[in-house]
């Protein structure tokens, strides 16, 4: 499953820079498929949306910290543990229950996101 970020945060950013998908952005802040991913052309997000991988896409929350499901694989491939759950000093990176993904899906997904 994909990490989601509560409303507990207390935006501190220690997550953001932690993140090998660039998946954390601060509330507000619009995000793309490409920052942070080897990405060009289109990308097809969930429910079969497909966008410019360099269109700004809608904030996932406007008040604290949030994470792109569509870019987030919980570190598989890069490191043991979810690194934003290692470093948030509050434990508000969770596991989404809404989005229950196998470690195959996991590495599927960093593999179309790094090239």
């Amino acid at each position: 499953m994909a990490i989601m970020i509560t409303d507990e945060c207390i935006n501190c950013g220690a997550c953001e820079p932690e993140c090998p998908n660039n998946a954390i952005y601060e509330g507000g802040v619009e995000w793309a498929v490409s920052e942070g991913t080897d990405v060009k052309g289109t990308f097809v997000l969930e429910g079969n949306n497909e966008v410019d991988v360099d269109a700004p896409q809608a904030p996932v929350e406007e008040d604290f910290y949030y994470i792109v499901p569509d870019k987030c694989t919980e570190c598989c491939g890069f490191h043991e543990e979810p690194q934003c759950a290692a470093v948030c000093p509050v434990d508000c990176c969770v596991p989404d229950p809404e989005r229950e993904e196998s470690e195959e899906v996991l590495l599927a997904r960093k593999d179309r996101l790094h090239l």
